[in-house]
């Protein structure tokens, strides 16, 4: 099967959904299939990956609130592309104009909107400080554009189920959910180091008998670091913790005049060697995220996947992981609830709640089972179109 990712969000500095594809189309080789990129550039180039699959540049404008991305300017330079490359499944995961370049291809590839993210729940109700049910009231008009964009596609499809149930709560009909893996090779409980954590610990002014909570994720509004600092210093007037915000972004300075000198709480840079920030991850205590519009809690799958109890709030991707054998959950921007499952978790016997923890990590998904699932998905619905067609022209 060769698929191809017309893609918007791909760039070389890009986040999650850069990893993403990069990891798939070296998976997507390993099962015998052919994921190929088509995304926006400053020049035109074809990358050929080593271990499988391509990246095809487009030569489009910047974005202009962000030089990391750029936007697809033209129809026919895709358009072309589609018709030298003849995927037999197209996904696409925007809803401006690479949607609307698949949807007037008249190739017979199966059209696939994959969704990661929810512009109006997510991107819109933060910026307008409201809440989503709001915002979708608010942009109804927009559901109603992203309709008229889904039916030019086969299927609709989100990345997880906290997205599926989102969409069709606005009545947009959705496919299937199907959920995102992690690369489970580079984390395990097994990499917990006892001495890391008093020294990570200590880093933080904490004695060895104290909490250690780590955050991961950039430094932006939608994360809501806020709201996890203000929590943590609550719960530290009663309990001895503390926390390790690793990331980086726009929202840096304003955190570091949040914490202002409190010596339990710390940022510091992201961690790019695997193994190093795998051996920190297993050795904290337990992972505390505060966005509530997450689309996939993929943070919250890596820190399972490393034996860690959660923190999370009660909604979005995050709250989807999140069991209440080795998690804790709060009402999503509430920094005296979050504060409160602080305290109930590091309350509860803590080896039984890692034991818990340890058990789950075994259960996360893989980003290869996700490749295989959703090839077999395309693979029955490729089947199913083909079918309604032939009962159509007998």
């Amino acid at each position: 099967m060769r698929i191809v990712d017309v893609n918007e969000y791909y760039s070389p500095t890009g986040g999650g959904v850069r990893t993403y594809l990069d990891r798939k189309m070296r998976i997507m080789a390993e099962l015998g299939h052919e994921l190929i990129v088509i995304a926006p550039f400053d020049e035109d180039r074809i990358e050929d990956r080593p271990d499988g699959g391509r990246i095809h540049w487009v030569k489009s404008p910047p974005l202009i609130f962000d030089r990391n991305y750029w936007l697809f300017r033209h129809d026919a330079p895709i358009a072309a592309l589609l018709d030298q490359l003849q995927p037999d499944v197209i996904e696409t995961s925007s809803f401006w104009r690479s949607a609307w370049v698949i949807g007037r291809w008249r190739g017979d590839a199966l059209k696939v909107f994959f969704a990661h993210n929810d512009n109006i729940g997510g991107n819109l109700s933060r910026l307008l400080h409201v809440s989503p049910q709001r915002a979708e009231a608010l942009f109804a008009w927009f559901t109603r554009y992203t309709d008229r964009c889904l039916t030019m596609f086969d299927a609709f499809v989100t990345n997880g189920p906290a997205l599926a149930k989102r969409y069709a709560r606005r009545g947009t009909k959705v496919t299937a959910a199907a959920p995102l893996g992690i690369d489970r090779s580079r984390f395990s409980p097994e990499l917990r180091d006892e001495k890391l954590r008093e020294a990570m610990l200590a880093q933080l002014d904490l004695p060895p008998h104290a909490h250690l909570l780590i955050g991961l994720g950039r430094h932006h509004a939608e994360k809501r670091w806020p709201v996890v600092i203000d929590a943590v210093e609550q719960a530290g007037a009663d309990i001895p913790v503390g926390l390790m915000l690793l990331g980086d972004g726009m929202q840096r300075s304003q955190l570091e005049r949040q914490i202002a000198g409190n010596q339990h709480i710390r940022l510091f840079r992201p961690v790019y060697d695997r193994e190093r920030f795998s051996r920190i991850l297993a050795s904290a205590d337990a992972l505390i995220h505060g966005s509530d519009q997450e689309p996939f809690g993929l943070v919250a799958s890596e820190a399972l996947a490393s034996g860690l109890p959660l923190i999370v709030p009660d909604d979005g991707g995050c709250a989807e992981v999140a069991d209440p054998l080795f998690a804790e959950t709060y009402r999503g921007g509430d920094a005296r609830d979050c504060a409160e499952a602080i305290r109930r978790l590091f309350a509860r016997d803590q080896p039984l709640l890692r034991a818990a923890a340890r058990r789950a990590a075994g259960q996360v998904l893989s980003d290869r089972d996700h490749a295989i699932a959703l090839v077999e998905l395309y693979s029955r619905l490729i089947v199913a179109r083909d079918e309604a067609r032939a009962r159509q022209s007998a």
